[in-house]
């Protein structure tokens, strides 16, 4: 049984700890946050342990998964001490509010080496490959033996699991559109926050926004496809003063799936407007176009004559990603997304706040 730690008592992390708490192969032991109040709540909610400070939790005798689920000024400075603490983590998304922090962790990462006393179900004879190489995360290699073994990591960027996008990505790939033309992603929030929302780091353009609380899923999205985005120019209005973004249009490239051209791509966000919220990806090609709507229903030829729902569930992408994670530690190949892919996102991300209607080149990211 693995011991899970969650550090940040809001809503993704009441999620996550319910599913630790389903999960036959995790228990949750500890929670953290700076509120005393909230953080006592949520332990007598899970049957766990309150603490105030996130370094008695890493550091936790009882934790040997910390699961990183603050706002993400943060994520940088709890995850490093995690990872100094020889624990395991799983980072909310953003990795961090700019791909430098989220470098950052991946160097942590590499260098980091799993303390005694913590479980890790990794064998021996499964983990020498990685002796000296990178912290585990995505790419089903155990982490190294003994003192060595890397910790595993990974970041919750959940469409990698959720049934609808995956079959978005298999059905591209496999020319269910013909040749791919354009890949658009849309935007409509009527206002932001959302409602249920009730935390005011949203609102700031340091670490909130809907490009970093939405817009990463979407562009994490089109990289899953397509691979990495090779440049990217926007331009954006603000609500205000160190506000969040209140409108961007911008646009991207990608190679096509043939690898002897490019893709382009949109990128359509409108905040307090007077339309009902829409998150959306549609690639459109030669022969259809295939949309994801509403975070999980695949819909083929949307506004078409023969418009058809290809996928309607809204399977738990959250206990898909502690399946992964789980199989990491247990040394059988978890599919998670790793530091250095939620980097890579981070990047174009950055891309849009700095564009300034500019092109950004990202091709040094996609080599």
């Amino acid at each position: 049984m693995y011991q899970v730690g969650i550090v940040g008592c809001g809503v993704i992390g009441e999620r996550l700890a319910s599913t630790f708490a389903e999960h036959e192969a995790t228990t949750v032991t500890v929670a953290c946050d700076r509120d005393e109040t909230r953080v006592s709540e949520f332990a007598a909610d899970h049957d766990c342990e309150a603490v105030t400070d996130h370094q008695t939790l890493v550091t936790h005798e009882a934790v040997d998964v910390v699961y990183v689920g603050v706002p993400p000024a943060h994520h940088v400075a709890v995850a490093t001490d995690a990872l100094a603490a020889g624990r395991h983590v799983l980072c909310e998304k953003p990795i961090a509010p700019t791909a430098d922090g989220g470098e950052e962790l991946v160097a942590a990462a590499a260098s980091a080496t799993v303390a005694d006393g913590v479980a890790d179900g990794r064998t021996d004879g499964a983990a020498e490959a990685d002796e000296v190489g990178p912290a585990s995360g995505g790419d089903g290699a155990a982490a190294a033996t003994g003192a060595d073994r890397r910790p595993v990591t990974g970041v919750n960027l959940p469409f990698r699991y959720t049934p609808g996008f995956r079959e978005l990505r298999e059905r591209v790939r496999e020319g269910a559109v013909g040749d791919v033309c354009r890949v658009d992603l849309h935007f409509r929030f009527p206002r932001w926050p959302r409602e249920w929302q009730d935390v005011s780091w949203l609102e700031g353009r340091e670490q909130g926004g809907p490009i970093r609380e939405v817009g990463t899923h979407f562009l994490f999205g089109v990289e899953e496809i397509f691979g990495s985005i090779r440049r990217l120019t926007a331009e954006a209005q603000y609500a205000g003063p160190d506000r969040y973004e209140q409108s961007v249009v911008g646009s991207f490239a990608v190679d096509d799936l043939d690898g002897d051209g490019e893709v382009h791509g949109t990128l359509d966000l409108a905040t307090d407007v007077a339309a009902s919220e829409e998150n959306s990806i549609t690639v459109l090609g030669t022969d259809g176009s295939l949309s994801l709507m509403e975070w999980y229903k695949l819909i083929a030829d949307r506004g078409e004559d023969d418009e058809q729902v290809l996928v309607d569930s809204r399977a738990s992408s959250t206990l898909a990603l502690v399946d992964a994670f789980v199989a990491e530690l247990d040394g059988e190949g978890g599919d998670l997304v790793s530091f250095e892919e939620a980097t890579r996102v981070q990047r174009a991300v950055d891309a849009v706040f700095d564009s300034g209607g500019e092109p950004v080149s990202l091709a040094a990211d996609a080599e």
